[in-house]
């Protein structure tokens, strides 16, 4: 078994690249805890729910580098790196990441402006007079 699996997560504009090291369980991002760097308590969840479906909430500790985004996008690139490390670190873990959608990458992306408009699909204000 090697000591160390790497994944790239991505999501909107965030990147997040995962590294698994057998271990006790911790979860640091961008070096602070992953209850210090998120303040709402969804997108810490969603960060350990590969972890937590697959049962290796124990075996390993999470250390994520992430950039990027917004804290939610870049809690659903986490999300999807570490699924892809999970995979890399256990071949058996692929079928459960998979049928949860964990291993997708989310292709919906910011829409670009348009001229006319004042943003995607926003137009002017429209006045008679």
């Amino acid at each position: 078994m090697a000591d160390r699996f790497s994944a790239t997560g991505r999501r909107k504009k965030a990147i997040a690249q995962v590294v698994l090291v057998p271990g006790s369980g911790s979860f640091t991002v961008n070096g602070k805890t992953l209850d210090e760097y998120f303040g709402l308590e969804t997108l810490r969840y969603i960060c350990r729910q590969p972890i937590e479906l697959t049962g290796a909430d124990k075996k390993f500790d999470v250390t994520v580098k992430v950039m990027g985004g917004g804290f939610t996008g870049q809690a659903g690139a986490i999300r999807h790196g570490v699924a892809r490390a999970l995979v890399v670190a256990d071949e058996a873990y692929k079928a459960d990441l998979k049928s949860a959608g964990f291993l997708t990458r989310d292709p919906r992306m910011k829409e670009r402006k348009k001229y006319g408009l004042k943003k995607a699909r926003r137009a002017p204000q429209f006045s008679k007079r």
